[in-house]
């Protein structure tokens, strides 16, 4: 159950939207981090001290009480943050930050303060990193919007290395104008300014949030609603003659306009912006394009969230014509990714006994149809299913120098250890 401090904060900053917030610091007291303790990903890599979730719950109480002592006494200092690497797609790779478990748990008690204050403010616009919302209600409602809406022009747009280059001094203003409580501001600069230890060698930052981090999220969203979303609503929606619209997901976001004149002006103005907040946008995924169900023949598409969004006619025939739909499917990119991804797994796993090997890639495959299982994308569950197979089938041949399956025997294997079908999981 949420503890009552946390309700009354949620409660006045709904009520008071200038109100400054004193004595949070205070908040951080034994029993607050153990209600917390429940909320931390106890499978999470150990930090630099190398101390797991396991090993820091066999003298939890203890751990938790020595952590606060520390806080209030001022004498607590952020651990280096480690920091690892996870692939990405076209063989890049994306640096992840890993905090050592006391960090984690009074990092994540901090987060939870500002998402009471904060889930106030911020904008319906916004989806990323927030309790009660996710991707597919943010493809929910740009669907709902742009099918219903007047919108005829898109600026899709992606800013670039948005996480390393956030301003701290900026941030921290911005946190300061609904948190007046210096202590409980400088645990923040103490996260913001930890060193990373990047193999052997420690950088010390200058800007930029890691990613990794469990505050790191709620930072992100502090920064782009003063940047981007109150600027939107606010600024550009007073200068703009047509009906706008905004759906963001963390850095990724979309605008729709009904005036071309309105699309440019602020494709325009969003590189000024940004460029005003340390940031800038990736030339590459930035684009304003003609998006209208009055103008098919442009055939023109944008990506978002995995994703690609097109405008095509339907198939039926509704009073003598035919009338157009908003298609999604999955993106290109992300497609040919989760191919070689399943590849690589494939590769490393086909020697595993079929009792075990089945279940594991049943397991990635329900992950996958439940994220991109959205009405109308069968088309695309169904060439993903049928590569994978083909792929299976492959690698379970290469288990020996004979072939062990032709297709028959194949498809009795699949029968009897049974592979997980594609499915429709989500029919907005």
């Amino acid at each position: 159950m949420e503890p009552t401090s946390l309700r009354g904060i949620s409660n006045k900053a709904a009520q008071y939207k200038t109100y400054r917030f004193r004595n949070l610091f205070g908040l951080l007291t034994v029993d607050f981090l153990l209600w917390c303790w429940r909320f931390v990903n106890k499978k999470a890599s150990a930090g630099v001290d190398k101390v797991d979730a396991k090993m820091y719950e066999d003298n939890l109480i203890e751990n938790i009480k020595n952590l606060v002592q520390q806080v209030k006494e001022k004498r607590y200092r952020a651990k280096l943050v480690l920091r690892k690497y996870i692939p990405k797609s076209g063989g890049k790779l994306r640096p992840l930050g890993i905090p050592a478990m006391a960090d984690k748990l009074l990092q994540l008690a901090v987060a939870k303060i500002l998402e009471a204050i904060y889930e106030q403010d911020f904008l319906d616009c916004s989806y990323g990193y927030r309790p009660n919302t996710c991707a597919h209600k943010a493809i929910k409602n740009l669907t709902e919007r742009l099918y219903k809406g007047r919108f005829h022009y898109i600026v899709e747009a992606d800013i670039k290395g948005f996480f390393n280059n956030i301003d701290h001094d900026l941030l921290l203003e911005m946190i300061e104008k609904r948190v007046d409580d210096k202590p409980f501001i400088n645990l923040i600069r103490k996260w913001l300014k930890a060193g990373v230890l990047d193999k052997d060698i420690v950088i010390s930052p200058t800007t930029g949030t890691p990613q990794g981090g469990i505050i790191s999220p709620i930072l992100a969203n502090i920064y782009l609603h003063y940047v981007l979303d109150t600027w939107f609503y606010e600024t550009v929606q007073a200068d703009c003659q047509g009906n706008i619209y905004l759906c963001r997901y963390a850095d990724d976001f979309v605008c729709a306009f009904e005036y071309e004149k309105d699309a440019q002006h602020f494709y325009k103005a969003l590189k000024l912006r940004l460029n005003k907040f340390t940031l800038e946008v990736e030339e590459d995924k930035t684009n304003l394009m003609v998006f209208s169900q009055c103008h098919l023949k442009s055939n023109t598409s944008f990506n978002f969230l995995g994703f690609e969004f097109r405008w095509e006619l339907s198939r039926r025939i509704k009073k003598r014509c035919r009338f157009p739909l908003l298609k999604r499917r999955t993106s290109s990119k992300k497609f040919h990714a989760s191919i070689a991804n399943f590849k690589k797994w494939l590769k490393e796993h086909c020697r595993l006994p079929k009792k075990i090997l089945f279940p594991k890639l049943n397991r990635k495959l329900r992950g996958y149809y439940n994220y991109y299982g959205i009405r109308g994308n069968s088309k695309s569950l169904n060439t993903f299913t049928y590569l994978v197979e083909n792929l299976l089938f492959k690698w379970l041949n290469r288990r020996s120098q004979r072939s062990s399956y032709n297709w028959i025997g194949f498809k009795q294997l699949k029968i009897h250890f049974g592979l997980a079908k594609p499915r429709i999981c989500h029919a907005f």
